[in-house]
């Protein structure tokens, strides 16, 4: 008879024909042995609600990176201009500071930032009373489909709320339609790309090594490695003990939630380590290199969260700094064109909306540079400085 088992020297790549997770065994002339093993690595989704759960309910350094670009992004105030004359009291300014009658305007463009960092999309949609625009909403990207037309363009959305699904068409004739703001994404031609999902790997790999850590402490034991049976007289173990040690060891002493569980042996077992030890595994500069990654995913320099071994930037301020002009501001002004072609729409004219750099705290030095440098240009007039400096 075949026998039902492989050696492990023996097995190669996806050939050994045992399933990911399962332990390997393997019977020997001197012995029985039994190697714990935990088989391919497993990954979280990409989805909206596997990065919100897995990343920023579940991870602290995505929780931190993700808040700190959105409530960043969300505190800068907005400047309208038609033209090149600026706009102060242009209707466009007070909806953006009260969207709606449950959400103030830092609130409303938190959660839109929030929606781009987890799923690459942010949908606004647009209360319009008497042809006027009253309110605006932001609809949950999970619960948002796009609807495409035989040529491959969108012609509407779909949006669920439990049993409920309404249509929302792409283009709204004359009146104001759904607002579809994006990320790049290299590989989809109708939704964006989350910042996120490009650390996936590295948030698995966290989020793995704090379950780990944990499971070790409450177990207060060793990690796995091999069980070896050699009695002193010859001989195997029979077919109902063999079975009943396989049946153990697979549902006590594997996964996760059983790392480290104190394993009771028998006579003639013996019990060889063969993982390697958390000293040897090295998991706090494993968990910070993985930090680095989501933190560098979503645009956060790593020293903002505190993250040891970085030394890309001198001093927090620098960082401070690169962090506002490499992402919040980029971020901003993506934003502000798309707002501003969309509700020039909805007011006639052109409208051009442009963040309020001047109220950014991590900019000082930069506006205090270029105010140096006009005002100490001679050749130019007051007007044309007050011009160059953004008046």
């Amino acid at each position: 008879m075949k026998s039902p088992f492989r050696l492990p020297w023996t097995a190669s790549g996806g050939g050994s024909g045992v399933p990911a997770g399962q332990a390997v065994e393997a019977k020997a002339a001197g012995g029985f042995a039994i190697f714990a093993s935990d088989g391919a690595a497993r990954w979280s989704g990409r989805s909206y609600g596997a990065l919100a759960r897995a990343g920023f309910m579940r991870n602290p350094v995505a929780h931190r990176a993700v808040r700190l670009v959105a409530e960043a992004a969300a505190s800068v105030p907005w400047l309208a201009y038609e033209g090149d004359a600026e706009a102060s009291g242009h209707p466009a300014l007070p909806l953006l500071a009260q969207p709606n009658a449950r959400q103030a305007g830092p609130d409303f463009f938190e959660a839109l930032y929030g929606h781009l960092m987890l799923s690459g999309n942010t949908y606004v949609e647009p209360l319009v009373l008497g042809d006027r625009l009253r309110e605006l909403h932001l609809l949950r990207p999970d619960r948002v489909s796009v609807v495409e037309g035989r040529d491959g363009w969108i012609t509407a959305y779909d949006y669920r709320a439990g049993n409920v699904t309404r249509r929302l068409p792409a283009e709204a004739g004359s009146g104001l339609s759904l607002l579809h703001l994006k990320l790049f994404h290299p590989l989809d031609d109708h939704t964006g790309f989350p910042p996120l999902s490009a650390a996936g790997a590295a948030l698995d790999l966290h989020n793995a090594a704090g379950e780990w850590n944990k499971a070790l402490l409450d177990n207060s034991a060793r990690p796995s490695g091999a069980l070896v049976y050699q009695p002193k007289e010859g001989g195997n173990l029979s077919a109902d003990q063999y079975e009943r040690l396989k049946a153990e060891l697979e549902s006590g002493y594997s996964g996760a939630v059983n790392a480290g569980r104190p394993l009771l042996l028998e006579g003639g077992l013996d019990w060889k380590s063969m993982g390697l030890s958390p000293k040897d595994m090295d998991f706090i500069a494993a968990k910070n290199a993985a930090a680095r990654d989501i933190a560098l995913a979503v645009g956060v320099p790593p020293m903002l969260i505190g993250i040891p071994g970085d030394n890309t930037y001198a001093n927090y301020q620098e960082a401070n700094r690169a962090f506002y002009r490499l992402t919040v501001v980029p971020l901003l002004v993506r934003t502000g064109a798309s707002l501003s072609a969309w509700l020039s729409q909805a007011y006639g004219g052109t409208l051009r909306l442009e963040p309020d750099l001047d109220t950014i705290a991590g900019l000082s030095a930069e506006r205090d540079a270029l105010w140096a440098r006009v005002g100490a240009a001679d050749f130019l007039t007051d007007e044309e400085k007050r011009q160059a400096v953004g008046y």
